[in-house]
C-alpha cells in the first residue's frame, strides 16, 4: 500500500538546518530551501508514461528503487514529510524527475491527486516506494492502456517477501455475505468469494477493485472520473476509484502474469496508527454506499471476526498482531486516529 502519514512532523527528530523552517543563527529566519527538482517540467522526448511515487520518510525506499531504473525515466515525487528527509535530492541528477512538496500530511488520495493533475503525460504509472517494478513491466502496463481505450487502470499483481501473490492486489464492492467469508477466511478456498484478492499467477482474475502499489492510470479517464476520492485519507480510495470505472461503464485489468516485489519497507506511520485508519476508512466507505442497518451489520461482523483474531494472536503470543487486530477494530468503532 502507499507510504502515508499523519498531518503532523512534530515528533521526527530533525537536524538543525534541515528545514525550511530551521532559524539561521542569531535568530534570523532562514531563506526558503529551493528544492534540488521542479515541481513541472514539460514531457520528455521518448517517454509517454510518468511514474509517480508518494513519500512519507521513504529516502531509503526510493534511494533502492531508483538504483533500479534508468536515470532519464520520468519520475515525480510527492513529499507527504515536507521535504524532512530531502527526498528532493535523490531528483538532483535525473533529467525528468519532478519533486511536490505536499505541505505534509495530505494522505495519499490528495498527494496522489496533486501529482496526476500537474502531469504532462497521458499516462501515469503509481508505485509505491517500497516496490520494485521493471521498465518492461511498467511499458507493459502502459501499452495496455494503449491497446485499449476503455480500459481506465491496468496493475500488477504484487508480491510479498515469501514471493506468494499478496492479500489485497484488489477485491469486491463490500456486501455482507463477502464481509462475512472474509471474517471466516473463505478466500483461502474461493479467492474470489471474499473481499479482497489473492491471484494466482497466470489465472485471470477480476476484482472490481485494485490496488494502486504498480498500476498505470490513464490520466484523462482518471481525471473526468474525479481523480482519488479524497474524502479517504488513506485506504479505500482505491475501491472507490474502482466503484467510479464500473459506474462510468469502463474497464480496470489486473495483469496476474506480472508479478512485482512489494514489501520491502513501509512508510514512516506506525503499523497500529495505519490499521486504525484502515478499520475507519472502510467504515466510512461503507456509510456512503450502503443504508444504516447495513453498515452496522457489515461493521458488527468485523467486528466480532477481528476480536477473534485479537485472542487467538494473543494465545499465540503473537502481541504484535493482536495490537495490530485490536487498532483495525478501534477504527471501526472510534474512527481515525489523530492526525
Amino acid at each position: 500500500m502507499p507510504d502515508i502519514a499523519p498531518d503532523s512532523v512534530a515528533d521526527q527528530a530533525t537536524p538543525a538546518g534541515s528545514t525550511p523552517d530551521s532559524p539561521a543563527p542569531g535568530g534570523a529566519a532562514a531563506p526558503a530551501r529551493v528544492p534540488a527538482a521542479p515541481a513541472v517540467r514539460p514531457a520528455a522526448a521518448g517517454w509517454n508514461f510518468e511514474l509517480q511515487l508518494v513519500s512519507f520518510h521513504s529516502r531509503g525506499q526510493l534511494e533502492q528503487m531508483f538504483a533500479t531504473l534508468p536515470i532519464d525515466l520520468p519520475v515525480v515525487v510527492v513529499d507527504n514529510a515536507s521535504g524532512v528527509d530531502r527526498v528532493d535530492e535523490l531528483l538532483a541528477d535525473r533529467p525528468n524527475g519532478r519533486y511536490i512538496d505536499s505541505g505534509g500530511g495530505k494522505g495519499f488520495a490528495k498527494a496522489s491527486n496533486m501529482g496526476i493533475r500537474s502531469s504532462a503525460y497521458d499516462y501515469v504509472v503509481l508505485g509505491n516506494p517500497d516496490s520494485r517494478p521493471t521498465v518492461e513491466i511498467i511499458r507493459t502496463l502502459v501499452a495496455d492502456l494503449e491497446n485499449d481505450p476503455g480500459l481506465v487502470v491496468s496493475a500488477a499483481t504484487m508480491k510479498g517477501q515469501d514471493d506468494r501473490p499478496e492479500l489485497g492486489n484488489g477485491g469486491w464492492e463490500p456486501t455482507p455475505r463477502r464481509v462475512l467469508l472474509h471474517v471466516l477466511g473463505a478466500h483461502k478456498i474461493a479467492p474470489s468469494s471474499a473481499l479482497f484478492a489473492r491471484p494466482t499467477p497466470n489465472r485471470p482474475m477480476s476484482p472490481e477493485w485494485l490496488t494502486g502499489a504498480c498500476m498505470a492510470v490513464r490520466r484523462q479517464s482518471f481525471l473526468e472520473l474525479g481523480g482519488f476520492d479524497e474524502t479517504f485519507y488513506v485506504y479505500n480510495e482505491d475501491m472507490a476509484l474502482g466503484r467510479a470505472i464500473r459506474e462510468a461503464g469502463m474497464r480496470q485489468r489486473l495483469r496476474t502474469d506480472l508479478l512485482v516485489p512489494h514489501g520491502a519497507g513501509g512508510s514512516g506511520a506506525g503499523k497500529t496508527w495505519m490499521l486504525q485508519m484502515r478499520g475507519a476508512s472502510m467504515v466510512r466507505y461503507l456509510r456512503k454506499h450502503n443504508a444504516p442497518a447495513r453498515v452496522n451489520v457489515m461493521r458488527s461482523m468485523l467486528v466480532a471476526g477481528y476480536a477473534g483474531r485479537t485472542v487467538l494472536s494473543r494465545a499465540r503470543g503473537r502481541r504484535a498482531t493482536a495490537d495490530e487486530h485490536a487498532a483495525y477494530i478501534k477504527g471501526l468503532l472510534v474512527g481515525p486516529p489523530p492526525r
